[in-house]
C-alpha cells in the first residue's frame, strides 16, 4: 500500500439499520441499509468535514473506521486554527448566495449536532459586531450597501450608537461611536468541536486509528466506494480532469491566538480598515482568535513577521489592553478553494468515488449543510436509487463527473 502523509482515511462498513432515518436523510428508504450490507466504503480526510460526515453516517448504524494521518486533535487540519465563526450575515458581503444560504441555519444546525456529542463545546449565540474608526466611515457605508444588496434590499444589521455599545460591549465604549450589530450569528470553539466529534465517533463504537495514512488509489482495489474529504490535500485528484469546470487551489490564511485577561468581549467583533481588516473571536477564559489575512498563496511556511505585525497592530487599535496580551500562537493554513468559491459534491460511478471540497474559509459555517447533503448522496448510491441533480434541502448539485 502506497503511503502518503497529506490525508487520512475513514473506512465505512454499512450495517443493517436499527433506527429510522432522520430528516437530513429524508426520502432514503429502509432498503438503503439492506442494499449496503456488503458494501465497503472508505472516506478520506479526517478534518472537520470528514469527522462530521463520519459521525452522521455512524449515527445511521453504518460502521466507520477512522484512519487519521494526524493526531486525534487534528492539528494539521485547516479547522484546527480556524476562528469557527458562524456569520452568514457578515460573510454575505463577499460570499456567494449559495454559501450564504448554506450558512443561514448554521447556528441552529450546530446546536442540534452538539447536543448529540458526549463532550461540551463552546457555542456562543450573541450575534456579531462590526466596528470602524471615524476616518473609515466610508468603509462602513460601503459595507452596509453590500449587505443590503446581498439580502435583497433588507439589511439585517441593527445600528448601535455609543449608548448601546456602552451597554452591550463596555470595553468598546468611547473607542467607537457607531457599530453594526448582526443578530442570529454565533461562533464555536473549533478545537473543542474536533475533539468532541472524535469522542462521539468513539462513543458510537467506531475504531479511530490516529496517525495512520494510506493511498486513495490502493483503496479502490479494496473498497466499493471512496469518499474524499481531504480538502486541499485532494488537489491533484480533484484537478485531474482537464475539462472539469472547477479547479481546486489553496488560499493561505494566518491566525493569531492570544490570551488577554484584561479584555472582555461578549461576541465576535470585525474591524473595517482600509489595509488591515480583521475579526476578533472571543473564546472562553479570555482566549481570543484573531484573523485577517487572505493570501493567494499555497505556501505552507510559518506566518511572516510583516503579517504578524499588521495583524497585531490592528488588534491593538481595537483596544490598547491587547498590548499586554500573551501571544499563544501565530499560525497559517491553506483553505481549500474552488474558482467559483462554492463548495461542490461530485461523484463518479465508474471509479465509485464521491468528492467533497471547496468549503474555503466557511468550513464551520456551512459544513453541517454540506455533510448532510453528502450523506444523502451516499445513501442514494448505496440504495441504487436515482440520484437527483440537485439536493433539495441544501441547493447543492450532485455533479456526476467523467472517469
Amino acid at each position: 500500500m502506497q503511503i502518503r502523509s497529506d490525508f487520512c482515511i475513514i473506512m465505512v462498513y454499512a450495517q443493517p439499520g436499527r433506527r429510522a432515518l432522520p430528516s437530513f436523510l429524508r426520502r432514503i428508504h429502509d432498503t438503503t441499509m439492506k442494499v449496503s450490507d456488503m458494501k465497503k466504503i472508505a472516506i478520506l480526510g479526517g478534518g472537520l468535514t470528514g469527522r462530521l460526515l463520519a459521525f452522521l453516517l455512524a449515527e445511521q448504524s453504518i460502521r466507520v473506521t477512522l484512519f487519521e494521518a494526524d493526531n486525534r486533535e487534528g492539528a494539521g487540519s485547516a479547522a484546527y486554527i480556524a476562528a469557527a465563526m458562524l456569520a452568514p450575515l457578515a460573510e454575505a458581503v463577499e460570499a456567494t448566495p449559495l454559501v450564504t444560504a448554506l450558512g443561514k441555519h448554521s447556528v441552529a444546525a450546530w446546536r442540534t449536532i452538539l447536543a448529540r456529542l458526549p463532550q461540551p463545546v463552546f457555542l456562543q449565540e450573541s450575534g456579531s459586531l462590526v466596528v470602524w474608526h471615524g476616518q473609515d466611515k466610508p468603509l462602513a457605508k460601503q459595507f452596509e450597501q453590500h449587505l443590503t444588496r446581498a439580502w435583497q434590499g433588507n439589511s439585517p444589521a441593527e445600528i448601535w450608537q455609543a449608548e448601546q455599545l456602552s451597554s452591550h460591549e463596555p470595553q468598546l465604549a468611547g473607542r467607537f461611536q457607531t457599530a453594526f450589530y448582526l443578530p442570529d450569528e454565533g461562533q464555536l470553539d473549533n478545537r473543542q468541536v474536533l475533539s468532541a466529534l472524535a469522542a462521539g465517533l468513539e462513543q458510537l463504537g467506531i475504531d479511530c486509528r490516529w496517525q495512520t495514512t494510506a493511498s486513495p488509489d490502493s483503496l479502490r482495489q479494496e473498497y466499493d466506494w471512496v469518499i474524499d474529504c481531504r480538502g486541499h490535500g485532494a488537489q491533484a485528484d480533484w484537478n485531474r480532469h482537464p475539462s472539469a469546470a472547477s479547479r481546486l487551489r489553496g488560499v493561505r490564511g494566518e491566525v493569531a491566538r492570544v490570551y488577554a485577561p484584561e479584555v472582555s468581549l461578549n461576541r465576535p467583533v470585525r474591524l473595517l480598515h482600509p489595509r488591515y481588516p480583521l475579526y476578533i473571536a472571543p473564546k472562553q477564559d479570555h482566549l481570543f482568535v484573531i484573523g485577517a489575512t487572505q493570501l493567494e498563496s499555497e505556501s505552507r511556511a510559518p506566518a511572516s513577521v510583516r503579517s504578524g505585525l499588521e495583524l497585531l497592530s490592528a488588534l491593538y487599535a481595537v483596544h490598547p489592553a491587547f498590548g499586554e496580551a500573551h501571544i499563544l500562537e501565530l499560525a497559517a493554513s491553506l483553505r481549500p478553494t474552488l474558482n467559483h468559491h462554492n463548495p461542490e459534491i461530485r461523484f463518479n460511478r465508474q471509479r465509485q468515488t464521491v468528492e467533497l471540497n471547496g468549503l474555503f474559509r466557511h468550513g464551520f459555517m456551512i459544513s453541517p449543510a454540506v455533510c448532510a447533503a453528502a450523506a444523502r448522496l451516499v445513501c442514494h448510491l448505496l440504495d441504487g436509487s436515482t440520484v437527483p441533480q440537485q439536493d433539495e434541502a441544501s441547493g447543492l448539485t450532485f455533479d456526476e463527473c467523467p472517469a
